[in-house]
């Protein structure tokens, strides 16, 4: 790309929109990759253009809408789109709700590049259907292709965003606690639990109150299995107390438990846990009391059907702790960042 003064493009191609004001319209006179004629000289004169930047040969370089093209379509996303480029960068629109996925490693090598910017929603973002998920685009006018054809390299082979759509799931509940099986409290934590499922393609296939007894939380947990459930919720007992003995009947159940507690408050003492592909979580009382706790955080993974990973629990620090704006907005917000 060169910039040359006007009386001299004749013949030559414009690497840029030259846009006009005049009669009520506003828009772009002379479009990119338009061969300026002799006539045009006058009219560029008019619109304030006294030099223009025109295409070198063999320059090696490439304008920012068509990198904003070769990006797009190195990093490709099942359920969402690309749309054109415009102002020379391209968006990525979710087509279907779910959770976004970002590799962030490769997106960090991708932006220190150079000229190359690609702007994301944060990696295990719940997001519905027509939702802006990532942009792309170059800095300047134009860029040396090499950059592209390096970025197009380091993504071969790689995903660098995924849209995880959610998962039909079968739901048993268990809700554990003496006073609540005796009566003497009511419960509190099915319509919870209703609440936050429809969101969710889900059923749920059945609830259990349980008296504070082992056996009896355990079998509550097996009849569920039998009637098809492929994710089980507990509550009540889920402290370190002696006498909470959710955690201990999900282990004598034969789950592998990931993680009993998890740096994020409010939710401290959420247990994950796993029995074969059937996602296990045991959810503290505070989801009751509150409008958002890890639990909510949890559940758009739990419904991808991707396992959560002690890693990926531990990572939960990093904005673990919930800030109780009133009115709550997450997950437009600090909280449940992984």
């Amino acid at each position: 790309m060169k910039k040359i003064r006007v009386e001299n493009a004749v013949g030559m191609e414009l690497c840029h929109d030259v846009t006009a004001m005049y009669d009520g319209f506003k828009g772009a006179a002379f479009k990119r990759g338009h061969i300026i004629r002799e006539e045009d000289i006058p009219k560029l004169l008019d619109y304030g253009k006294q030099t223009v930047f025109v295409w070198e040969e063999n320059a090696g370089e490439i304008h920012e809408e068509d990198a904003a093209r070769r990006m797009a379509a190195m990093a490709p996303v099942k359920g969402a789109y690309y749309t054109e480029p415009s102002e020379g960068k391209v968006l990525l629109m979710a087509e279907e709700r779910g959770m976004f996925r970002v590799n962030t490693a490769l997106q960090r090598k991708l932006n220190s590049i150079g000229d190359i910017t690609i702007a994301s929603y944060p990696d295990h973002y719940p997001v519905e259907k027509g939702t802006r998920l990532a942009s792309m685009r170059i800095v300047p006018l134009v860029t040396q292709e090499e950059q592209i054809i390096e970025a197009e390299k380091l993504c071969k082979g790689k995903k660098l965003f995924d849209l995880r759509p959610y998962q039909h799931r079968k739901i048993g509940v268990v809700i554990t606690g003496s006073e609540v099986y005796h009566g003497r409290i009511k419960d509190k934590f099915e319509p919870v639990v209703r609440r936050k499922m429809e969101a969710y393609p889900s059923e749920i296939v059945g609830v259990s109150i349980c008296d504070d007894d082992l056996d009896m939380i355990v079998c509550a947990a097996k009849k569920h299995l039998e009637n098809g459930a492929d994710f089980l919720i507990f509550t009540g007992g889920m402290s370190v107390d002696p006498d909470d003995l959710t955690p201990s009947a999900i282990r004598v159940l034969g789950a592998d438990v990931v993680s009993h507690g998890v740096p994020s408050q409010p939710g401290n003492m959420t247990l994950v846990a796993y029995l074969g592909e059937v996602a296990i979580l045991g959810v503290p009382g505070a989801a009751i009391s509150l409008p958002t706790t890890i639990f909510d955080v949890l559940l758009p993974q739990i419904f991808t059907g991707d396992k959560l990973t002690k890693e990926e629990l531990i990572n939960l620090g990093d904005g673990g702790l919930c800030q109780l704006c009133k009115p709550c907005h997450w997950p437009n917000c600090t909280f449940g960042r992984y």
